[in-house]
C-alpha cells in the first residue's frame, strides 16, 4: 500500500492506494474512514480489499484539518448535501480509480461510522455498490437513498447511535426495489469492525472490536461485491 496525492476539486489531499497482486484489471473500492481518521484500522481494511482482488483507495477526508472539516461534514450529513467538500473528495477518489487502466470501471464505496454515513450519502453518485458499517447520523433514509446503488450494510444491535436503524434501512431499500443485504449483529456495538488500539477502554464504553461479526460482515460484503461489481452488471439502482 502506498501513500499518494489525490487531486480533488478543493485542492489535493492525501490518500492510500492498495493494489492487488497480478496484472488486473480489478474492480475498485473507495474506503472511507471513521471519526479517528486515517489510521491502522482503515489501512488494514484497504489492504485486505486489495488482497481480495480490489483496487482500493482510502482518501483522507480530514486532510485539510479535522477541526475545519468535521463541522461541515456533519452539516452535509444532516442536510443530505451531496455538494459538500467531503463528497467531492470521495468522488475524486472514485475518479482516480475509474481513470486507472488497471480498474474495470466498476467501483464500490465502503465506510465506517462517519465514513459509513458518507458511503450511503454518496451511493447515488455513480457507485456500483455501497458497504456502510454502522453509519453515523440520523439522516432520512427515504430521502438520502433515492436512486441509490445496491447496498450491503452492517450494524450492531448494542450500538446506541443506531437503534433500529438496520431494519429501517432494509425496509426502505426493499420498498424501493434496491438490491440489499442488511444485517444487525446481536452481540456487537458501535465500531465492531474497527480493531483500534485501546480495546479494553473501548469495550468499557460499549464499543470495541468483534472478530466474529467482522469476519461475517466481510464475507457478506465480498459476496455482494462479487455479484454487483462483475463486468456485466448494470451500475446504480432504480432512478426517480
Amino acid at each position: 500500500m502506498s501513500s499518494m496525492q489525490l487531486d480533488a476539486p478543493d485542492g489535493p489531499i492525501e490518500a492510500y492506494l492498495a493494489t492487488p497482486s497480478g496484472d488486473g484489471p480489478w474492480p475498485g473500492v473507495v474506503v472511507l474512514h471513521d471519526m479517528l481518521g486515517i489510521g491502522s484500522a482503515v489501512q488494514k481494511s484497504t489492504r485486505m480489499l486489495a488482497d481480495h482482488g480490489y483496487l482500493a483507495i482510502a482518501p483522507d477526508l480530514f486532510a485539510r484539518g479535522r477541526v475545519r472539516c468535521v463541522p461541515g461534514m456533519i452539516r452535509d450529513l444532516m442536510g443530505n448535501n451531496r455538494d459538500g467538500v467531503a463528497v467531492r473528495d470521495i468522488l475524486a477518489a472514485r475518479a482516480q480509480l475509474t481513470n486507472d487502466p488497471r480498474c474495470t470501471g466498476k467501483v464500490a464505496v465502503a465506510g465506517f461510522c462517519l465514513g459509513g454515513a458518507f458511503a450511503l450519502l454518496a451511493a447515488t453518485e455513480g457507485f456500483d455498490a455501497a458497504a456502510p458499517f454502522y453509519p453515523a447520523g440520523r439522516g432520512n433514509y427515504e430521502e438520502m437513498l433515492r436512486g441509490t446503488c445496491p447496498v450491503v450494510a452492517s450494524y450492531g444491535r448494542r450500538d446506541p447511535q443506531n437503534i433500529g436503524r438496520g431494519p429501517k434501512l432494509e425496509r426502505v431499500l426493499t420498498a424501493a426495489g434496491v438490491p440489499n443485504d442488511v444485517k444487525t449483529y446481536a452481540a456487537s456495538g458501535h465500531s465492531f469492525a474497527d480493531d483500534h488500539p485501546g480495546q479494553p477502554l473501548l469495550k468499557v464504553m460499549g464499543l470495541g472490536y468483534n472478530a466474529d461479526a467482522t469476519s461475517d460482515a466481510w464475507r457478506r460484503i465480498f459476496a455482494f461485491f462479487d455479484n454487483h461489481l462483475s463486468p456485466g452488471d448494470q451500475p446504480g439502482g432504480p432512478k426517480e
